[in-house]
């Protein structure tokens, strides 16, 4: 998508251009947020990022949904600490956004049913191997699996869900940058308005 001729003015202008444009990542293929970078707490305690393929977004809920090898390091990292943050860079709009929230996973439940219902065939394949993401093995490459038996038993979907949003123009005329923060605590109802929404500097 070609940068817009002018920066979103206001503030809802501005959240409602960041949610759009992570919808057309996972509507475009070749949008610089079709696959955005995921961080979580390593079992050390320090930070562990990755760059994922972004599945779905739901901005009324305030999640992305992506999807994962549950034997995979970040899921046993997602468990032990749902804290994540979500990085992405769109270079044809210039636009920076990061996203801080928490995740859950999903194993085997409805959602995770959904998911891989609506997968391709070639993407069940990439859960099919019997090697353990991240593991030594003997030589490289593997030879690709075929046969997608058992692939489901190892397909997950991580579920995101956002309380702070922040938004990063860039232009030759002026950046600008903004800042969304949603109060999810215990008693609050889920909301797409954010509690607070604010100008910051660049």
């Amino acid at each position: 998508m070609p940068q817009p001729l002018s920066a979103p003015a206001t503030l809802d202008e501005v959240l409602a251009h960041g949610l759009a444009e992570l919808r057309r990542g996972v509507a475009d293929r070749r949008h610089g947020f079709r696959t955005v970078n995921v961080a979580s707490i390593a079992t050390d305690g320090g930070p562990d990022v990755r760059t994922m393929v972004l599945r779905a977004v739901d901005p009324v809920a305030r999640t992305l949904r992506l999807h994962s090898d549950v034997r995979s390091g970040k899921i046993a990292q997602i468990d032990r600490d749902p804290r994540v943050m979500v990085h992405g860079y769109d270079a044809r709009s210039r636009l920076q956004m990061r996203l801080r929230g928490h995740a859950v996973v999903d194993r085997a439940g409805a959602l995770a049913d959904a998911a891989w219902a609506a997968s391709q065939p070639m993407a069940r394949l990439c859960y099919a191997p019997d090697t353990v993401p991240g593991s030594p093995i003997p030589a490289a490459p593997l030879p690709p699996a075929t046969e997608e038996a058992g692939a489901r038993a190892h397909f997950a979907v991580i579920l995101f869900r956002f309380d702070m949003l922040e938004w990063l123009w860039l232009a030759a005329d002026g950046h600008r940058r903004a800042r969304f923060m949603w109060d999810d605590g215990a008693d609050a109802a889920a909301s797409a308005a954010p509690a607070q929404a604010m100008w910051l500097a660049p």
